[in-house]
């Protein structure tokens, strides 16, 4: 492609950008300006995908880190056929496909949803060590390249530095980001903020960098030459880029290099539309309209793509034909269906932490998941991924035939490197830590909820039996957060996420196949430190299955019960022993475990009502605030929770010191019926 007709083209994508702001009156216009000739020549040139079936596995993957920059992604989406004119036009409206930061949208080639800054290029990192994990399986015949593009401000945002860390640290030459420096951020130069030298940084992480001028054809084009020429180490390229490209002002003078065309429209930033869009060669009365010669090239790029992708998948074929087995393999890794798993079989001690119940479980998938990819933010042999780690290995620089990342101490930036590994498919991406750090990963877990990826989230460490750590270490407040995500609904009207707090060691087995059996959101399991109780029951397996409508009924009494007392986690065993007590005064109590609310919630009618019927007294117990449980005991009772943060002392101690035992709950029991 001429550097002509890539000018052409980048303009037409600085042309719609700025009409796209202008219309909706609201956007970033100036970056999607500057890194316009970025993606033109990317897209006309680089990256490989099959138009006809946007979701073949073996595309190459542009990750764009900047959302604010989506008026970009959909105008060169729309030279490539994907977005049409009304689309664009519909940019920031009711129901449009073109929100104001892009969502998940593989069809139309929108490969991950991105806003909260610094997660897009993260995610891009966990697809590029998925694609290293299948080629270690199946292949470098399925190789392909991840692309990733970051703004100043993403590369500020503090996850950049796990992600370039661990990038480096495993050699991942097949990932490629464009760093936009354009030297303006949304409210100033970036040389009022930081003056580090970001290509030694990068170099220091064990990064290839290439610095260029950023609206140069040629120097993208060499660049992007040489990064995929690379094979050791992942690259960045630094391009200078010219934030408001081509923009003027109502006197025709150049407009751009303007922090205020970061964030608003042209016209309310100082600049003019009109006078823009003929300066780069549109038509300022319809702006939205596509070059004709810009149209003829990229038709002609769109068959050349497919035929391209028509050779690979035929080289596949005869790779299947050839390794049948491992073409069946393959295709399981990819599919949609669970894994065939029998949990039946799994051999639980009674009385163990849920922590060290959820390690038996994930020693069991090491043997049988194989498309299973574990991490832990250097906690495995604490929050029990180790069980999973002692039968495989952990991944490193040119090795990925184990399945574990060490991610380090990076709560957030692991997160949302197992959203990458889930965007890009082929792989059940799980990661652990303890559950009081789940504040460092909640912008992740939320994108997984809203991009509705089946990521499960390992938290340990439940509550304040954390103990001697202190309240620094004991979650008392997250639970209630977590739970919210558990009763926020997607888009589709389902839950979001889903939540599993499971009581004892066969309801942690019953937890885990609740979340293999979830491909549709996140899952987070919350699990112990210290043992717990095994709920009673003579097939306590078969028992525990009835959680997986998320409540159900551990004792009963006869008749209509005086109380029912409900909980999830440690808390239920507490309940039993309480319940003991009640028993000897003839107080006849129901005990109820509700590992999750939101299913439960999702159940019929008539089993809600069947579990806890209105007009019985109920008292809940949490070692989270009473708001935890507060929806499930309704005006019927009490709830008796946390109401500070925790303290210092061994975990027996806490429980007799605030009241988490069997006396307190005879004591508030017969309070409450009082």
């Amino acid at each position: 492609m001429s550097n002509k007709l890539i000018e052409k083209a980048a303009d037409n994508v600085r042309i719609l950008s700025a009409a796209m702001v202008e219309k909706a009156k609201s956007g970033h216009p100036g970056g999607a300006m500057g890194g316009a000739d970025f993606v033109s020549v990317l897209y006309s040139e680089f990256l490989n995908y099959d138009p006809t079936d946007m979701s073949w596995p073996n595309r190459d993957r542009f990750f764009l880190d900047p959302g604010h920059m989506s008026p970009m992604l959909y105008s060169i989406l729309s030279l490539t056929g994907k977005y049409n004119m009304e689309d664009l036009k519909n940019f920031r409206q009711w129901e449009s496909v073109t929100p104001g930061h892009p969502e998940l949208d593989v069809e139309r080639g929108v490969e991950n949803t991105s806003g909260p800054l610094g997660q897009g290029h993260t995610m891009a990192v966990g697809a590029a060590i998925v694609e290293r994990f299948l080629v270690a399986r199946f292949g470098e015949w399925m190789a392909h390249k991840t692309y990733a593009f970051i703004s100043d401000g993403g590369i500020q945002e503090e996850i950049s530095q796990g992600a370039g860390r661990i990038a480096g640290f495993l050699g991942l030459n097949n990932l490629i980001m464009f760093y936009d420096s354009n030297d303006i951020q949304l409210s100033t130069e970036t040389d009022k903020v930081s003056t580090e030298d970001t290509a030694k940084k990068y170099e220091a992480w064990g990064w290839k960098v290439i610095t260029i001028e950023g609206n140069n054809q040629d120097a993208i084009r060499e660049a992007l030459k040489a990064a995929n020429l690379e094979t050791e180490k992942p690259t960045l390229i630094i391009g200078k880029t010219i934030m408001g490209k081509g923009a003027l002002n109502d006197a025709g003078e150049s407009f751009e290099r303007k922090v205020s065309t970061h964030g608003m429209p042209l016209g309310e930033a100082g600049g003019n539309l009109a006078k823009t869009v003929a300066n780069l060669g549109g038509d300022p009365e319809n702006p939205f309209q596509i070059f004709p010669e810009v149209e003829d090239f990229f038709t002609k790029r769109n068959k050349e793509l497919a035929a391209a992708a028509a050779v690979k998948k035929a080289e596949q074929a005869e790779w299947e034909k050839a390794n049948p087995e491992l073409a069946k393999k393959l295709k399981q890794f990819f599919s949609k269906d669970v894994p065939d798993f029998d949990f039946g079989k799994i051999e639980q001690k009674a009385g163990v932490a849920s922590r060290a119940a959820s390690s038996t479980v994930l020693a069991a998938f090491a043997d049988e998941v194989e498309n299973m990819v574990v991490a832990s933010a250097d906690l495995s042999n604490s929050d029990k991924t180790d069980g999973f780690l002692k039968k495989t290995t952990a991944f490193s620089k040119g090795d990925f035939s184990g399945a574990f990342l060490q991610a380090g101490v990076c709560e957030l930036t692991m997160a949302a490197i197992m959203n990458g590994m889930a965007l890009h498919g082929g792989v059940i991406p799980v990661c652990g830590t303890f559950f009081v750090f789940s504040d460092y990963q909640k912008p992740a877990v939320r994108l997984a909820a809203l991009m509705e990826l089946p990521v499960k989230f390992v938290w340990t460490h439940d509550a304040f039996r954390v103990g001697e750590d202190g309240p620094t270490h004991q979650p008392v407040e997250q639970e209630a957060q977590i739970r919210l995500l558990e009763k926020l609904k997607n888009h589709k009207g389902e839950n979001s996420t889903l939540v599993l707090r499971p009581a004892d060691s066969e309801e942690t087995t019953v937890a885990w196949k609740l979340a293999l059996e979830n491909i549709k959101t996140p899952t987070a399991l919350i699990l112990s430190r210290q043992n717990i109780p095994n709920l009673p029951g003579e097939d306590r397996y078969a028992e525990a299955l009835k959680s997986e409508k998320g409540a159900y009924i551990v004792t009963d009494t006869k008749g209509t019960p005086d109380v029912i007392l409900l909980a999830s986690g440690s808390e239920v065993a507490t309940l039993v022993a309480g319940g003991e007590l009640l028993a000897k005064d003839n107080i006849k109590c129901r005990i109820v475990s509700v590992p999750s609310e939101g299913l439960f919630r999702s159940q019929s009618a008539e089993y809600q009502a069947e579990v806890l019927p209105a007009g019985v007294k109920k008292f809940g117990l949490t070692a989270g605030l009473p708001v935890t449980l507060e929806g499930l005991v309704g005006a019927d009772g009490t709830v008796f929770g946390m109401e500070s943060f925790g303290f210092s002392a061994p975990y027996t101690v806490l429980d007799d010191k605030l009241g988490f035992n069997g006396q307190n709950v005879y004591n508030q029991v017969k309070k409450l019926l009082a």
